[in-house]
């Protein structure tokens, strides 16, 4: 989004020189956490509620330094936090680009499918 190719993980490259995804401040692995959803967003749309409870496997996610540059160039938070953190982020205007901190797959049956699920696989039937 910001056409940098120096745009790097601290995972994978710990000491790149622009690191777009960092270590949490404490590691989410294996905790269930509240999401609140934003008005107005895509991910609001599909969950239909104002908070979520999600289940985490991860210790890295956006770095916060990095997060008014994404934001001027088009991605938003459409979930976040109890501190504000990003944990939800989406594309407004690309019919289906949503990306999330923890993993929807890990509450989702065929019988109640997770709600970014169920609108991912609607996008792919119906695309804009």
């Amino acid at each position: 989004m910001l056409g940098y190719r120096d745009a790097d993980h601290a995972e994978t490259s710990p000491d790149a020189p622009r690191l777009v995804i960092t270590a949490l401040s404490c590691s989410l692995v294996g905790q269930q956490q509240p999401v609140t959803i934003l008005p107005g967003t895509h991910a609001a749309k599909l969950y239909g509620v104002e908070e979520a409870i999600e289940d985490y496997y991860c210790n890295y996610g956006v770095n916060p330094e990095c997060r008014s540059e994404l934001e001027a160039a088009g991605l938003r938070a459409s979930g976040v936090g109890s501190e504000g953190e990003i944990r939800i982020a989406e594309i407004a205007d690309h019919p289906f680009f949503v990306t999330t901190l923890f993993l929807p797959q890990a509450r989702s049956t065929a019988a109640a499918p997770h709600p970014l699920l169920a609108g991912f696989a609607a996008a792919t039937r119906h695309p804009h």
